[in-house]
């Protein structure tokens, strides 16, 4: 059911699980899948961002929980089969160097989750996993409410990917 065409014309759940795949979020499934047709990729892209910064935080910690932990390659409560797929694929530069620093993305998602009640979630693509441990460092230093709109940003950057790569094949 790639491409855009395809998935205007696909049956509900199945264009609501295309969407769970990219985020977690089951509101913002169902809203975009009401709203097909789309014309593109990019009017889809648009709507799709501007849905999820309109939705309720609970909303934003359903799709974070669906998560992994960084550093760990367990999905989260809710996580669709192709989510944990791409998970895997986007922490795979993490995972190789792994081994040097897992106590401290350990002992540092369990900070992250105790200060701000929700996982830690950023885009992981491309990066190791120093790099995401230094980011979840700096990150700790935020106040809630300024750590749950990077979460939120981060989100949608992985989200967006997620589309791109998935209408785009």
């Amino acid at each position: 059911m790639n491409g855009v065409a395809a998935w205007n014309s696909a049956q509900t759940q199945p264009a609501e699980d295309v969407l769970l795949a990219c985020c977690g979020s089951k509101a913002w499934a169902r809203t975009l899948s009401v709203r097909r047709p789309y014309a593109s990729l990019a009017a889809l892209l648009v709507d799709a961002e501007a849905v999820w910064f309109e939705l309720p935080e609970e909303e934003w910690l359903a799709a974070f929980a669906c998560h992994p932990r960084i550093g760990e390659l367990k999905a989260g409560e809710g996580a669709t089969a192709q989510f944990v797929d791409w998970s895997g694929r986007e922490q795979s530069s993490a995972q190789a160097t792994l081994e040097a620093v897992a106590a401290a993305l350990v002992a540092g998602n369990r900070a992250y989750e105790a200060r701000f009640g929700f996982r830690y979630v950023v885009f992981a693509s491309g990066r190791t996993a120093p790099e995401l441990l230094a980011i979840l460092e700096e990150r700790l230093g935020h106040d809630r409410e300024t750590e749950l709109q990077e979460a939120a940003r981060q989100q949608w950057k992985i989200t967006r990917l997620r589309m791109t790569r998935y209408f785009e094949v």
